[in-house]
C-alpha cells in the first residue's frame, strides 16, 4: 500500500491523514492481525510454524481472508479512494483461492502477493495511463528475489511459484482494471 501511495498515481493528492489512515488500517488488518493468529496458533505443540504441507496453511489462510475483510469493510466506510478498497477485496479473494487450492496442492503465497501487487500496478497504469515505472522495476527486482529464495530455501518448485504469481496477479489486475 506503501508503494501504491508513492507510485505517481493520483494517490499522491491525498492529504498526509487520509494516507495514513488507509496504511494504518491497511497494516493493522493485514499485518499485525495475522501474525498475532499464527502466534496463536504456534501456542498449539501440533501447530508447524514454518508450515511445510499445504493444509498447514489453512488456518492461517481463513485468519487472514477475515482479516483482509475486515480491512475491506473498515475502508469501506470511510470515503477512501475506491482502488484501496478494491485491492482489499481482490486480496480477500486470492486469499480465498489460495484456501482452495491448498486443500489439494503447495502453491506459493509469496508469489502470489507480489504477483497481485505487479497486476495491480499494471492495471492502474494502464487504466489512469500514468507509467510508475519505478515501482514497476520495484516490484519486478522484488519478484525475482522472492521467487529465488524460495527456490533455494527448497519451499517450492518453479510451477508452484509460477502459479502462485500468475494467480495474484491475473485477480488483482481484473478486479483492479475491469471493475
Amino acid at each position: 500500500m506503501f508503494l501504491l501511495l508513492h507510485s505517481g498515481f493520483y494517490f499522491d493528492l491525498l492529504l498526509w491523514e487520509a494516507k495514513r489512515f488507509v496504511l494504518l488500517v491497511v497494516f493493522f488488518t493485514t499485518c499485525i492481525l495475522p501474525l498475532l493468529s499464527v502466534a496463536v496458533l504456534a501456542l498449539n505443540p501440533r501447530f508447524n510454524i514454518n508450515m511445510p504441507g499445504s493444509r498447514d496453511r489453512l488456518l492461517p489462510l481463513i485468519s487472514a481472508s477475515v482479516f483482509y475483510y475486515l480491512g475491506f469493510i473498515l475502508l469501506r466506510k470511510v470515503q477512501a479512494v475506491p482502488e484501496f478498497k478494491l485491492f482489499m477485496l481482490a486480496s480477500v479473494l486470492v486469499l480465498v483461492v489460495l484456501l482452495v487450492v491448498s486443500l489439494k496442492w503447495k502453491i506459493s503465497n509469496h508469489m502470489a502477493a507480489i504477483g497481485g501487487l505487479s497486476g495491480t500496478l499494471f492495471a492502474l497504469a494502464f487504466r489512469h495511463g500514468v507509467n510508475p515505472v519505478y515501482s514497476v522495476l520495484i516490484v519486478v527486482l522484488l519478484s525475482g528475489l522472492i521467487g529465488t529464495a524460495r527456490l533455494i530455501l527448497g519451499k517450492h518448485d518453479l510451477k508452484q511459484l509460477i502459479a502462485g504469481y500468475g494467480l495474484g496477479f491475473i485477480v488483482l489486475y481484473l478486479v483492479l482494471y475491469f471493475v
